[in-house]
């Protein structure tokens, strides 16, 4: 069956994304409403009852909303690090907590197994109680996605170089974001190594660890403030442009903030 991959949203206003089957999938971190991740899904006639499971990245308001309210109305199981499950239940932002059935405890670099798809968790540097992010591998195709990621070390770099499938932050434009109105401590805290991907790290590097095993990038988590879709577009294609890197076989998108995209067949 083919492998498929749905945004339903990227950006601070909320994340949350599918990656599955005809018959099964999983979804990462759900930070928008409930509804908006059942319509999304409804639209490509997936219905919740399919996920097989919920792994989220880290504790931040964006990222796990309605992670309780999910879990709890659909069954659905919540896969996070300990301090993530911990910081879940003591969120204000979570009205439904995790019950004790419902939490499954998981360890970095520590494969798991969702019927064909066995899930990753790798260390990513972030300012929240713990952060990850997830290699899935099913068959012979490797989808990564990398969100919240306050600098690219080597444990990050070895898991996006692995990728044929990769969603990678590009967060904020270095300009925009000190020029911006932003207070001091916020700019600081978002470039210090524990708050985001700006656009020319994430350009920089793909073009110095390009593989031809890649196949998609897509841009994830653009800030509403300090980055535009076209700019970060531009910046990663003009890194690999002037490295020679011919993308005529990859696809480069950036997701929406606030909107589904299309849902990709993975090849």
């Amino acid at each position: 069956m083919a492998l498929k991959f749905l945004s339903l949203g990227s950006g601070s206003s909320g994340n949350s994304y599918f990656l599955g089957t005809e018959s099964y999938g999983v979804l990462f971190d759900a930070g928008l409403p409930c509804s908006q991740i059942k319509d999304g899904l409804n639209s490509h006639r997936i219905g919740l009852e399919q996920i097989m499971g919920l792994f989220v990245t880290h504790d931040h308001a964006d990222h796990i909303k309605a992670v309780g309210a999910l879990s709890s109305k659909y069954n659905i199981p919540v896969y996070a690090t300990q301090p993530v499950l911990d910081g879940i239940n003591s969120s204000f932002f979570v009205r439904e907590k995790l019950d004790a059935t419902s939490r499954r405890p998981i360890e970095k670099n520590a494969p798991i197994q969702i019927k064909d798809f066995s899930i990753t968790a790798f260390n990513v540097p972030h300012d929240a109680s713990d952060c990850v992010g997830y290699l899935v591998e099913y068959e012979q195709q490797k989808w990564v996605l990398a969100t919240d990621v306050g600098l690219i070390d080597d444990e990050v770099g070895k898991h996006l170089k692995m990728a044929n499938h990769l969603v990678i932050e590009a967060n904020y434009d270095a300009e925009m974001l000190f020029s911006g109105n932003y207070p001091d401590v916020l700019k600081e805290r978002i470039t210090n190594g524990k708050g985001h991907l700006c656009n020319s790290d994430t350009a920089n590097f793909l073009a110095a660890n390009f593989s031809s095993h890649l196949r998609n990038i897509w841009l994830c988590h653009l800030s509403g403030e300090n980055n535009r879709a076209e700019l970060a577009y531009c910046t990663v294609r003009e890194a690999l442009d002037f490295r020679s890197i011919n993308i005529e076989n990859v696809n480069l998108v950036t997701l929406e903030r606030a909107a589904p995209s299309k849902m990709y067949v993975l090849e």
